[in-house]
């Protein structure tokens, strides 16, 4: 199932500080750079806690994330835009201290694995990430203002001869994108992609459906962190290539707040 887990955050590691330098960078170069910067980001973003709004096909919920006892947890705190009646609110209370109570009851195998599972969901979509600069082949489009700044417009296209290293990355090869990559600090402003033919996720029983097309915008937390704004997803994929299955999701992340990464920070991805 492609979520959000597909895209991720990325943060400056590497500065051109010449704007004559910064022209000559190709599409290649520019994506390495905010690649590197994405690693940062995804090391910082556990230190976050953050307000999740999701809209999808059964309505529309809000979260305050938070991480509890080494991986994240999700309590409710609106629906439909309503803010809970004093009842749901002290059942969703209920629920967050019956959850301490077990993570703080569990024995050390037991957090490890819950923490393991944890990490492992986070790297799946670090490992896309990470396959880009091999994955595609990129041209500069242009540069555009958007805001108070400057970004180098990407596009993407397959790289002919791709070999993707895991399950999580055949998407990539089917999808075609494009890239708003700030000129300054090589964050992502913006990211969009679109697949264009079926790529076999799962073996043979199941594929990605030509049509399915991810969203991405992300903002500064921080001087140097840059964490998702928004995210929307329209996914289109079928099992043993029969049932068919459709996701239509849009996610906003907003009101970010430093924590700690243990007890009550918070991690998006």
């Amino acid at each position: 199932m492609l979520k959000r887990h597909a895209v991720w955050a990325l943060a400056l590691l590497i500065i051109v500080p010449a704007r004559s330098a910064r022209s000559l960078l190709n599409g290649d170069a520019i994506v390495r750079l905010s690649t590197a910067a994405n690693r940062a980001d995804w090391a910082a973003a556990p230190n976050y806690a953050y307000m999740e709004r999701t809209r999808d096909d059964d309505g529309t919920k809000t979260y305050d994330v938070t991480m509890m006892l080494g991986s994240s947890y999700k309590r409710l705190v609106k629906k439909d835009d309503r803010t809970l009646s004093v009842a749901e609110q002290a059942k969703e209370e209920q629920k967050r201290s019956d959850e301490v109570t077990k993570r703080q009851a569990e024995s050390s195998d037991e957090r490890t694995n819950r923490i393991a599972d944890y990490q492992k969901s986070r790297e799946r979509a670090h490992h896309i990430i990470e396959e880009m600069p091999r994955a595609f082949d990129y041209t500069v489009a242009s540069t555009r203002r958007v805001g108070s700044r400057t970004v180098y417009v990407l596009r993407a296209t397959p790289r002919k001869g791709y070999e993707p290293p895991n399950v999580e990355s055949r998407v990539l090869t089917a999808m075609r994108g494009e890239f708003w990559i700030d000129t300054r600090t090589f964050q992502w402003v913006r990211a969009s992609a679109r697949v264009l033919k079926p790529v076999s996720i799962e073996g043979f029983l199941a594929r990605v459906q030509p049509g399915t097309e991810f969203q991405m915008e992300q903002m500064p937390v921080s001087d140097e962190v840059w964490l998702p704004q928004h995210f929307q997803i329209q996914s289109r994929s079928s099992i043993l290539f029969f049932f068919h299955h459709h996701i239509n999701e849009d996610d906003t992340f907003f009101d970010y707040r430093r924590g700690d990464s243990r007890q009550v920070g918070a991690e998006p991805f």
